[in-house]
């Protein structure tokens, strides 16, 4: 086999590392973006933020270039050290090295005086491992008890078998135990709040928080029953069973309803629920209408005032001003280089991140104006990626990202910008309406329903093409299902 020689040409497409550093940052939702920050600073001494600078940062670097006595002069195997330009760093008239400032007029003053929520917060767990101290036991119990509140999920479940918590005990902390001294224990945990806490499935939770509000109320004891041996036809709304097998009227049902109704399925809800860093919404956009005009502004968490590092850009002063330049400056002002260039390139990509946010959501705040003059869902307009794209000259692919994981407050509540993205519907008049302003109208016929009688999917149906929407019942369902609204036999009410 003969070896030949040829030429090709190809083309490729590839992301240069300040493109994928943009792409990653336009993910980053403002509440994590601080965190980003710091974590460049914290690996990039050349960045930092204007209003923590200092002046002394770099002098211990300096001293490289003041002691230069103790080095011998570069031989010929520095060659790659002998060609460092370093005139962009050091020229008198560009001081753009040396400062950027990434505010602008899009962040008003008035801005600074938002309060941003911050997380604090107490863990389930902890809730629980505190009223351990209401138990008398010594260590060895102590330690058991702990270990079945470490074995408790976030809603409140204790879903770990007995045998298999004994096994744990055994094989991590050399402590011998029986099944009966574990059940036990879970007994005694359930009795800690929330009410419910430590229960095997959701039949004993809700049986744990009736027992505790017995007292002599006979619903509550009617309730008991129906939960013990009625339970799958209860959940299942079967009510003319229950009826039949307990003996009940409509209204000792009704009241058999209305307390378990007001029980809490997920005992570990309340406190997981409100700790979680969804809860606190922190806007990357405000809206606000100024006499009729719709004014937009970024969050100013968006824009921290940051800058290369005085200290650096000094040294490199320094660096050029000397006359003798050996190995071990080089090499250091290599390094400096490099931070510096990094500096630039994260800087810039923050500036640009501005710009992409500020520029797409101008564009939806243009293309749902209707919506955010007035707050009516019905006045969105079909949205897809595909129509702010074409009109910000933006590749879908970077809307989704800045779309993603951002909130916008407005007037009307706080909401995240997929919110306004949706598919279209035609009426009868050909007319192209968003699927939003349908689920709306679905939601409030449902709101508007009997509940002794509810709406089913078909009469729904019905009811929204004579509204003049061309619309299947199965599309129907599917909406409805997107709402978390059950099926018509489980909304219903005696």
């Amino acid at each position: 086999m003969s070896l030949s020689q040829s030429l090709q040409q190809k083309l490729l497409q590839k992301l240069s590392p300040q493109q994928i550093q943009l792409m990653k940052l336009l993910q980053v939702p403002t509440a994590n973006l601080e965190e980003r920050i710091k974590e460049e600073l914290e690996e990039n001494p050349a960045l930092e933020v204007t209003e923590d600078h200092e002046d002394g940062l770099g002098e211990e670097m300096k001293d490289e270039f003041d002691s230069k006595d103790e080095y011998e002069e570069a031989d010929g195997s520095e060659d790659e050290y002998e060609n460092i330009d370093i005139s962009e760093y050091v020229s008198e008239h560009d001081d753009d090295v040396a400062d950027y400032k990434l505010r602008d007029d899009n962040y008003p003053d008035a801005d600074e005086d938002r309060v941003m929520p911050h997380k604090v917060e107490t863990s389930f767990h902890e809730v629980l491992l505190d009223q351990l101290g209401m138990l008398v036991v010594d260590d060895r119990t102590r330690k058991i008890a702990e270990q079945i509140v470490g074995s408790i999920d976030d809603d409140g479940y204790l879903r770990r078998e007995t045998a298999s918590i004994a096994d744990d005990l055994a094989f991590r902390q050399n402590i011998e135990t029986s099944e009966e001294e574990i059940e036990s224990l879970i007994k005694k945990i359930q009795h800690f709040d929330p009410p419910g806490v430590a229960a095997r499935d959701l039949q004993e939770c809700l049986l744990i928080q009736l027992h505790r509000k017995k007292n002599g109320n006979k619903s509550v004891d009617m309730a008991i029953e129906v939960l013990t041996y009625y339970f799958d036809e209860f959940t299942k709304k079967h009510y003319d069973k229950i009826q039949r097998g307990l003996n009940l009227t409509d209204e000792q049902l009704k009241e058999v309803i209305n307390q378990i109704i007001k029980l809490n399925p997920k005992p570990g809800g309340d406190v997981t629920e409100g700790n979680r860093s969804e809860s606190y919404v922190i806007p990357d956009f405000f809206i606000t209408n100024n006499g009729g005009k719709l004014e937009l502004s970024l969050n100013s968490k968006n824009a921290p005032d940051l800058r290369i590092s005085e200290g650096y850009k000094e040294m490199l002063k320094e660096y050029d001003r000397g006359s003798k330049k050996d190995r071990r400056q080089k090499e250091a002002v290599l390094f400096i280089k490099q931070k510096i260039d990094a500096a630039k390139w994260f800087i810039d990509a923050i500036k640009q991140r501005q710009q992409t946010l500020y520029n797409t959501m101008h564009t939806i705040m243009d293309y749902q104006h209707d919506f955010f003059l007035t707050g009516d869902e019905t006045t969105l307009r079909p949205m897809i990626l595909k129509d702010i794209a074409e009109r910000t000259a933006l590749d879908i692919s970077t809307v989704s990202r800045v779309a993603n994981s951002k909130f916008v407050q407005t007037e009307f509540g706080t909401y995240r910008l997929k919110f306004f993205f949706s598919e279209s519907l035609s009426t009868d008049s050909g007319e192209e309406v968003s699927t939003r302003e349908v689920k709306k109208i679905l939601s409030d016929l449902i709101e508007g329903e009997s509940k002794k009688k509810p709406l089913s999917d078909e009469k729904l149906t019905e009811l929204l093409q004579e509204k003049g929407y061309n619309i299947a019942r199965r599309t129907v369902a599917k909406y409805r299902e997107q709402l978390n609204i059950p099926v018509a036999r489980l909304r219903k009410e005696l």
